[in-house]
């Protein structure tokens, strides 16, 4: 998770909004990202998305059985379903997202019976940092 804060403060730094992600394979990390949404004018250049993408093009596929989804911010509906998609086997967030939460908090998509893959998952990893970070970055915006 000290990999994915570095990516967030990046983020911040970038003045996206502070989210940050890695993927470990194999106990190496093969997807590292931050937001980059404004930076890109992309609506889907979270994160989350954008680890996936580097994870897939070092493993040369879309299938990222065998790996661990570290971000600073519980996954929205996009990106949660798109864990799934790409079959991570585990998913372990920061603090949730009382907004747009959509493992655990308003829904558990990675997690649904009704999808053909589900995620181990594990919350409140480094919370109070995650946290913290996207606190610092709202209220420097509402100054």
């Amino acid at each position: 998770m000290g990999q994915a804060l570095r990516e967030a403060e990046l983020a911040f730094e970038e003045d996206e909004v502070p989210v940050g992600a890695v993927i470990v394979f194999e106990n190496r990390i093969i997807g590292r990202a931050h937001n980059q949404r404004e930076q890109l004018t992309d609506p889907t250049a979270h994160a989350e998305i954008l680890a996936l993408t580097q994870a897939s093009a070092e493993l040369e596929s879309w299938r990222l059985n065998g790996t661990t989804m570290y971000v600073t911010l519980e996954p929205c509906p996009m990106c949660a379903g798109a864990l799934v998609n790409a079959r991570v086997d585990r998913l372990v967030f920061g603090c949730m997202d009382p907004k747009a939460g959509a493992c655990g908090t308003l829904w558990n998509l990675v997690q649904s019976e009704k999808l053909n893959h589900q995620l181990q998952l594990v919350g409140g990893l480094m919370e109070e940092d995650c946290r913290e970070i996207l606190q610092r970055f709202f209220r420097m915006k509402r100054v």
